[in-house]
């Protein structure tokens, strides 16, 4: 195919119709993309479109999933560097097409150096405006909110980036189904309380009101991750939560210490195996406080807390504070969902839920949105 003489380059800031998606700084002179499924979306004429992009990274390299006219296109990996990536080329001129360009990886706090800013677009066509979704709605979660386990087989179990998705996870098919447009704050490991291996920081709670406070590192800060997230902007809905997995996993696991005070943290059974008393408790005061931060963030939307794809055992813990918030606030605009366990076939790689388990909760998820929304 000859060279297209007739690419015309706009710079982001050029292109009055660009929808926006996900928690970002949108007064950067480049876009930053700090979360799985964050990008841009564009309806756009023309024979050829390419998008212009700023990579970088320290070890985990970015990945990226396009969709044209709804549709899946496809899905790579990024190197380090300014590059464009091809969207389309060759196709008839005058009819519209809808682009999607989105982020697969998870917002990376493990790796500083990890960045995706968007630049631009070449085209020769014009761009026109983007019609608004039916529904807004915000996901809160961890490694099964960030898709992990989504794409690789059943028996690859190293944490890469590939294996991580907004592609095919729940709550793309969620949002897909309902016509709704989503955010969400995720991080693999991560709790209520702690992480999976009792880390106190690994909690999602201390982050969420930020930009997003999982990027850190000084680019990241210059890039406005650390900005407080301005919740007027966009509000959603519902805000979907799925948490608990990672804060029972810590119940099995050692004291974290931390190398430099010597402080330990851990949530303990007793000998008979039973959870200790004083550890649910802080749990269960960490969900009241967690439901409490999301009401005054976002005032209107329906609160749904999901959990039981990997796993059921802080159901009572969970809708016990669950009640207790409700009694102390009177906020009755929020529901516990449990979502189906996944089963053997249905693993994917690294034990975590392959693509049907997250297409049967989605299922389960969105039949129950759809009599609240």
């Amino acid at each position: 195919m000859v060279r297209n003489e007739n690419l015309k380059e706009y710079r982001l800031k050029q292109v009055e119709y660009c929808k926006i998606h996900g928690r970002t700084d949108e007064e950067q002179e480049l876009l930053p993309l700090f979360y799985q499924g964050s990008g841009v979306e564009v309806n756009v004429t023309g024979s050829e479109l390419w998008i212009d992009l700023e990579v970088d990274y320290d070890v985990h390299e970015p990945w990226v999933w396009i969709s044209l006219n709804g549709a899946f296109l496809g899905r790579q990996m990024l190197t380090a560097g300014s590059r464009s990536v091809c969207i389309f080329r060759g196709m008839s001129p005058d009819t519209v097409k809808n682009v999607g360009f989105f982020r697969e990886l998870q917002a990376m706090s493990e790796d500083d150096g990890c960045h995706l800013l968007v630049k631009g677009f070449r085209s020769d066509g014009a761009f026109l405006p983007v019609r608004d979704r039916r529904y807004k709605l915000e996901f809160i979660g961890d490694s099964i909110t960030s898709g992990e386990g989504t794409y690789g087989a059943g028996t690859d179990m190293d944490w890469l980036p590939m294996y991580m998705s907004a592609s095919r996870n729940y709550v793309k098919m969620v949002s897909d189904a309902l016509d709704a447009e989503f955010r969400l704050v995720s991080q693999g490991g991560w709790g209520i309380l702690c992480g999976w291996d009792n880390d106190p920081r690994h909690n999602i709670p201390s982050r969420y009101e930020k930009i997003c406070g999982l990027a850190g590192g000084e680019k990241n800060e210059r890039l406005g991750a650390g900005k407080p997230y301005d919740f007027g902007s966009w509000e959603p809905d519902a805000v979907i939560v799925n948490l608990g997995t990672n804060d029972a996993s810590a119940f099995n696991q050692p004291a974290w210490e931390d190398s430099i005070t010597g402080q330990t943290f851990q949530q303990r059974r007793n000998p008979d195996g039973t959870y200790h008393a004083e550890d649910i408790a802080r749990l269960k005061q960490a969900v009241i406080d967690f439901l409490g931060m999301i009401r005054r963030n976002n005032p209107k939307s329906h609160i749904v807390w999901t959990y039981g794809m990997l796993g059921y055992d802080l159901t009572f813990v969970l809708t016990d504070a669950m009640n207790v918030y409700r009694k102390e606030s009177g906020d009755s605009n929020l529901a516990f969902l449990q979502l189906p366990a996944t089963t053997e076939e249905m693993v994917g790689s690294r034990e975590h839920p392959g693509e049907k388990s997250h297409a049967r909760a989605a299922r389960v998820l969105a039949e129950y949105l759809e009599t609240v929304l």
